[in-house]
């Protein structure tokens, strides 16, 4: 088949910055390891499937499809009998494995995901998708500097999946090691210029390294691409501000506030900026 208390001068609003945009990228928008276009969690889709199913009830590929199409629609249960059904069919079928552990990862499972994906990788040592994934339940778990470990891993294997170069940067900034961060922001760019998550994760780097107008191009673009994306209003209202703009910060505050009403540091922006 990617908040602290508000203090005056650059080198808080700049912290402010950095927890903004983290915030805005640690349930990255970048692909999963179930790849496949929202039409294919459809009913219409989920049917023919089906139908594909009962031409060829041994065949555990056709199960696996059928599953990333019911984990795309979150009929989580469904898909999960579905990578079931295809690794007792092919116990050495490593996509099927990675694909359960995706879904056990979305639950909350992630031991499960973890045993999973090492399943997958004793099979195949070389599947990117697996590290990235491992990865990802790592990176959500805490520990840091295994998920980073595996996201190294897929990109030496030259993977060319964006998520791996997202995530490994998002674990730079944390660290702030803004260059290595822009640097993997920009790869994962390249890799899928149409996701907004790397280029709001990338302008809160530049804002870091106060490359302000760096900053504000990438938020820009990141609205551009989804102009429901909360954290990048606020963030596009952070350089306003910076820069004395309380008016047009205040707007942009509000539409963040707007999309997200508990989205704090968009609430907190509004109450700083609301008299201009």
């Amino acid at each position: 088949m990617t908040k602290s208390v508000f203090r005056s001068k650059c080198s808080g609003l700049i912290g402010v910055a950095l927890l903004l945009g983290l915030a805005g990228c640690t349930g990255t928008t970048v692909p999963n390891a179930i790849n496949v276009e929202r039409e294919q969690g459809s009913e219409a889709n989920i049917a023919s499937l089906t139908a594909v199913v009962e031409r060829n009830p041994n065949d555990p590929e056709s199960y696996n499809v059928r599953g990333t199409a019911y984990g795309r629609a979150g009929k989580n249960r469904e898909a999960l009998q579905d990578f079931n059904k295809a690794i007792q069919l092919n116990n050495q079928f490593y996509q099927a494995y990675a694909n359960r552990g995706l879904l056990y990862r979305r639950t909350g499972q992630y031991k499960q995901a973890v045993e999973d994906y090492n399943r997958a990788l004793r099979i195949n040592p070389l599947y990117d998708v697996a590290y990235i994934g491992r990865g990802n339940v790592y990176r959500d778990s805490g520990n840091v500097n295994q998920a980073f470990s595996d996201y190294n891993r897929a990109i030496q294997l030259d993977t060319t999946d964006p998520r791996a170069f997202h995530n490994r940067g998002l674990i730079y900034q944390t660290r702030r090691e803004h260059d290595f961060a822009i640097e993997d922001f920009s790869t994962a760019i390249s890799l899928n210029d149409a996701a907004a998550a790397p280029y709001n994760a990338r302008g809160v780097s530049y804002l870091a390294l106060n490359s302000q107008q760096n900053a504000l191009d990438d938020f820009n673009k990141a609205l551009k691409l989804n102009g429901r994306y909360a954290e990048a209003w606020a963030n596009q209202a952070l350089v306003y501000e910076l820069r004395g703009d309380r008016k047009r910060a205040f707007r942009s505050y509000a539409r963040a506030k707007s999309l997200n009403p508990r989205y704090a540091p968009a609430v907190a922006g509004v109450d700083r900026t609301r008299r201009g």
